[in-house]
């Protein structure tokens, strides 16, 4: 018998590959428990492998079981345990301590070990069940030693597993836990915000968002500047601790990518999705249900451009996330719960034909139809609606670099690191997510201020929805100035960032 596992999300349970050898019947092996098309495959390259590695295959009917039997079983994953476990069936001392160690891998048809996916999860599992160490190939086994308090054994074919659980051949743990290096800043040819001309309006808007951990809507002309300021985003957003570098970690490798050879990258994710991405596509799923968009872009951003061009029923799966910050996917397969606190950061055009007040030939109809694209409750979500204007060919044609990301992001900083010990003990990590209780005692204002907010909301008409959310902006943006209350301009401020609201309206 042999120990892996199978994936479910971003975490693994524990799978026992059981393997049964002289059954009367015809000579040929069968895998039962639930397995996928790929994985009954694995018994043609498992034999290929046992016959070019030396090794005997079994003469007779052989039953292979991956347990439990309730538990779908994909990937080629099982192709490495199912091979060790039929070379112990056929040995008469079967191979000392396989059952101590997790053991994950596809082989070759030579016998040569290939990686596979979820080698966090795996090494998670390994930990929590008390095993001696992990057996992978050698790629995976890069992302499988970064959990603390693992022994990860690299095999580069099946031939060398053997031997190492016989006894005849050393390998050496493999046994890193997080290196500091991960956590280094990004690196100096990332994207900075001095590339970006003029906007000095959205920059501001953008780092209040980034500091409150808020949701951002930008709103202007194609040539605006709107990609090109939310690509830069992470750049200023704060540096990962290592609780959130592992969640991006294990989210890349439930979706097969890894940090071998430094296929993903070291800072925050960004994800932008094209607007005709599918519902499944955006919050994950599939017959065994993996990542989606917006899983990838936890603990990052998600920057959907072109917003009223998404699909609206694609836009709505968003709510509950958005919320939550994780995602339910329930299928045939089973159920499983994914992680997906983002900022999501989307850019439209004023009007359909793209342009602002005073240029567009569109009708008010007609922009309000536009804009209807994006339901109430999708905005409710979001916390500043920030106007990007045209640019001028002064702006355009200047040499003068603004502000760079470095010293935003001490800026953000210090204002996360005030949240951080406002919400300490509670679930909560930014202003953003506060909820109604929390923005009775974090965000009180004067009489005064709550008869400037009341006018304000009256004199621009906007929607009820947008008290809250202007205390929130509000709060992050005392923040960011060290101030312990809500001062005035603090809330003048934070009024001016609902212009949607009051455009619609209007």
């Amino acid at each position: 018998m042999a120990s892996s596992g199978a994936l479910q999300g971003i975490d693994a349970v524990p799978v026992e590959v059981e393997v049964n050898t002289g059954e009367p019947g015809e000579a040929h092996a069968v895998v039962v428990g639930l397995p996928t098309a790929a994985v009954k495959e694995s018994k043609d390259r498992v034999y290929a492998a046992l016959v070019n590695s030396g090794y005997k295959t079994p003469y007779d009917r052989t039953t292979i079981n991956l347990a439990p039997g309730h538990l779908r079983k994909e990937g080629p994953l099982y192709d490495l345990p199912i091979a060790l476990a039929l070379v112990s069936a056929s040995m008469q001392d079967g191979l000392p301590g396989l059952p101590d160690y997790l053991v994950a891998g596809e082989l070759s048809l030579g016998g040569e070990t290939r990686p596979v996916r979820g080698g966090l999860a795996l090494s998670r599992l390994a930990r929590d069940q008390g095993k001696r160490g992990i057996i992978v190939p050698p790629q995976t086994a890069e992302e499988a030693a970064l959990v603390e308090e693992v022994d990860v054994f690299r095999v580069a074919s099946l031939d060398e597993a053997v031997r190492f659980l016989k006894g005849e051949h050393w390998l050496e743990p493999l046994r890193n836990g997080l290196p500091d290096a991960l956590l280094e800043e990004v690196a100096d040819t990332a994207a900075d915000f001095a590339e970006v001309k003029g906007q000095h309006a959205v920059r501001r808007a953008v780092e209040v968002a980034v500091a409150g951990g808020h949701n951002l809507l930008l709103i202007g002309p194609p040539g605006s500047g709107k990609s090109m300021i939310a690509k830069r985003i992470p750049s200023i957003m704060p540096r990962l601790r290592p609780d959130e570098y592992l969640e991006i970690l294990s989210v890349y490798s439930a979706s097969g990518q890894t940090v071998q050879n430094g296929s993903l990258a070291l800072g925050r994710p960004f994800r932008s999705p094209h607007h005709t991405i599918s519902d499944v596509g955006l919050i994950g799923g599939g017959a065994v249900p993996g990542p989606g968009e917006i899983s990838l872009a936890h603990n990052g951003v998600l920057f959907l451009d072109e917003l009223p061009e998404f699909r609206r029923s694609t836009l709505e799966v968003l709510r509950q996330p958005m919320e939550d910050g994780d995602v339910t996917i329930s299928r045939s397969a089973g159920r499983v719960t994914l992680p997906a606190r983002f900022m999501l950061v989307a850019a439209m055009n004023p009007s359909p034909d793209g342009y602002g007040r005073g240029e567009s030939l569109s009708s008010g109809s007609q922009i309000r139809r536009y804009r209807a694209r994006v339901s109430g409750p999708l905005l409710d979500r979001i916390d500043l609606h920030v106007e990007a204007p045209a640019l001028s060919v002064a702006e355009l044609r200047g040499k003068r670099l603004g502000e760079a990301s470095a010293p935003i992001r001490e800026r953000v900083q210090t204002a996360r690191d005030i949240q951080s010990e406002r919400f300490a003990g509670t679930a909560l990590k930014t202003n953003a997510h506060m909820g109604p209780r929390e923005i009775r005692c974090h965000c009180a204002i004067s009489r005064q201020q709550g008869d400037l907010l009341e006018s304000a909301m009256e004199r621009l008409r906007l929607s009820a929805r947008a008290y809250d959310r202007i205390l929130k902006v509000a709060r992050t943006i005392a923040d960011l100035d060290t101030a312990a209350e809500i001062e005035t301009s603090h809330l003048l401020e934070a009024i001016q960032y609902r212009s949607l609201d009051r455009d619609v309206a209007g």
